[in-house]
């Protein structure tokens, strides 16, 4: 199949989960249930969009497809600011009733967190990309147990309100944030839009990169900030989901089987779309509310990520 009918498939079964999450069982209760529905679909839509464009040009920078933005401990950061905030403030607090505050918050955390460990890492001199990723793991692991420890003190009613911080969820999104960070997620992609050939050339690897008149660093400096922006508002907005971005990119690099970013971003967003919205509805009209979406997406994305160590090791 080409290309191009592949991406037509994607838009039509992107479109068919849309218009089933967004019709179905209304039953004429337009003006109630459809605008909710409406801002849903929207931070799905965000969600997936930031997620998939995040994680396939973090894969490019670091010549890995197993590792995601997640590994430079965002998801660690997140949790440790809303834990925070729930151990010295409490439950009742601004911070946390406000979820403007409470989003504003975590993306400057988890924006400036990154911003920090870039400008320290690279300042020192020119420094090996997987350097940068394993001091971002340690850091993630040293962020985390500082959440666990905070999580084992605090009082067990404010832990069963955090609980709800630790997964992702579309159910109670406030739509005032949706439109702010989808102005965020529109100015990022198309600031990161400019440098769409470039990347291609940086799958070549850094020394071909160079040698073809690519600014190497300068881009991977670029698009590691953009990577962070992006992660930082997804979660922001509706929790961390850690292996959605593994997913969705490895499923891109399967299907479309090319080098070309502007192909590969696309189609992952639109599995993006697909994976988010059906997803949302089988919980929603199958499980009944019984699970999150965020559970079933660790689970099919664990299982995923270790046929990817197995498939590597076999290479």
């Amino acid at each position: 199949m080409r290309t191009r009918t592949k991406l037509i498939l994607l838009i039509v079964l992107s479109i068919a989960c849309i218009s089933l999450y967004l019709f179905q069982g209304l039953n004429g209760s337009y003006d109630y249930a459809l605008p909710r529905r409406t801002i849903k679909v929207l931070a799905m839509a965000i969600t997936g969009v930031a997620i998939a464009y995040s994680t396939v040009i973090f894969q490019t920078i670091t010549h890995n497809r197993i590792l995601t933005p997640s590994v430079m401990g965002l998801d660690s950061l997140y949790m440790l600011v809303q834990t925070f905030i729930y151990y010295f403030f409490g439950s009742m607090s601004i911070l946390v009733i406000n979820k403007n505050y409470n989003f504003f918050i975590s993306i400057i955390a988890m924006i400036v967190f990154a911003l920090l460990l870039y400008r320290f890492l690279f300042k020192a001199g020119k420094r090996p990309i997987y350097f940068l990723l394993l001091v971002g793991i340690i850091m993630g692991t040293f962020l985390g147990s500082i959440t666990t420890f905070l999580q084992v003190l605090i009082d067990p009613n404010e832990f069963t309100s955090l609980q709800n911080k630790m997964f992702a969820s579309f159910n109670n999104v406030n739509g005032d944030l949706v439109w702010l960070a989808m102005i965020i997620i529109t100015l990022s992609t198309i600031y990161g839009w400019r440098y769409i050939r470039e990347l291609d050339v940086l799958s070549l690897g850094r020394d071909n990169a160079i040698n073809l008149g690519v600014n190497y660093d300068k881009i991977v400096k670029s698009m590691l900030v953009l990577s962070a922006v992006l992660i930082a508002t997804s979660t922001a907005l509706v929790g961390p989901i850690t292996f959605f971005g593994l997913i969705v990119a490895n499923l891109s690099y399967q299907y479309f089987k090319t080098y070309k970013h502007s192909t590969l971003i696309v189609g992952a967003s639109l599995m993006s779309l697909v994976a988010l919205i059906g997803g949302q509805w089988v919980v929603e009209r199958i499980f009944t509310f019984n699970t999150t979406l965020s559970v079933i997406i660790n689970f099919i994305g664990g299982i995923y990520f270790i046929y990817l160590l197995l498939k590597e090791s076999r290479a």
